[in-house]
């Protein structure tokens, strides 16, 4: 992310009059806001520039926002989406989380909410970075055959590379970095989602399973991120 031009943020809803106000709140905010209002216009949006953040609404005409954000996911990992919608079911808020969205606002939500949410993903970005310039997290985590470079954010398993999104490698560094120490889901919750109050606790068993599917060997039986039964999750400490 480039901190000396504005941010751009690409927003992708389909309702013109929530659209504008968006925009217009969010250049007043000093962000550059480009919007689309259909999933296919968005995708293309997205393949064409260069963005920081993707605010995207659930229900698109074209191809649906939960089409658009397996789209963005295929071709970049680590740039934050925000979803915007209407949907406020439990089940529908960890689909998102679960195909890789960073936050989720139900509607009708503030724009006040709205820009301290996005503030709050972009400082996240902002530290990862500053770490991958150096600092006291700036190393590499060896495991057997998985590797762990901070510095790059980069994980790898018998040298291969493994993608993950934000949240996958967030849980797995806050994990990996203390090998050994028990983490409940709530303290898991609270260190890589910030306390959502959005976010749910078995969200954190479904990230689980998806690091355990990209880094474990047999998934089925981990060596690495070790469930303790009634409490939440630890990193082996036996390497």
């Amino acid at each position: 992310m480039n901190t000396t031009r504005p941010r751009r943020i690409l927003l992708v809803e389909d309702d013109r009059d929530l659209t504008e106000v968006v925009t217009l709140h969010l250049q007043s905010e000093g962000y550059e806001a480009v919007s689309v209002h259909d999933g296919r216009a968005g995708v293309q949006a997205f393949q064409q520039g260069e963005w920081d953040m993707v605010l995207l609404d659930w229900m698109l005409p074209g191809i649906s926002g939960m089409d658009v954000l397996r789209t963005i996911r295929e071709k970049n990992r680590q740039i934050p989406v925000l979803m915007l919608t209407a949907r406020g079911e439990e089940t529908d808020k960890v689909l998102g989380l679960e195909l890789g969205c960073d936050d989720y606002m139900t509607k009708p939500f503030s724009l006040r909410e709205l820009t301290a949410r996005m503030k709050v993903l972009l400082r996240r970005i902002e530290l990862a970075r500053s770490i991958a310039e150096g600092g006291e997290h700036d190393r590499v985590l060896e495991f057997g055959s998985l590797q762990i470079d901070n510095a790059k954010r980069r994980v790898s398993v018998d040298g291969e590379p493994v993608q993950l999104t934000l949240k996958e490698y967030d849980l797995l560094f806050t994990l990996a970095a203390k090998p050994g120490r028990t983490f409940s889901r709530r303290q898991l919750l609270d260190l890589v989602w910030d306390q959502d109050s959005d976010v749910y606790e078995h969200t954190v068993n479904s990230h689980v399973n998806r690091l355990r599917g990209k880094v474990e060997n047999n998934p089925n039986r981990p060596r690495y991120i070790l469930t303790v039964w009634g409490i939440g999750y630890r990193f082996t400490d036996e390497y």
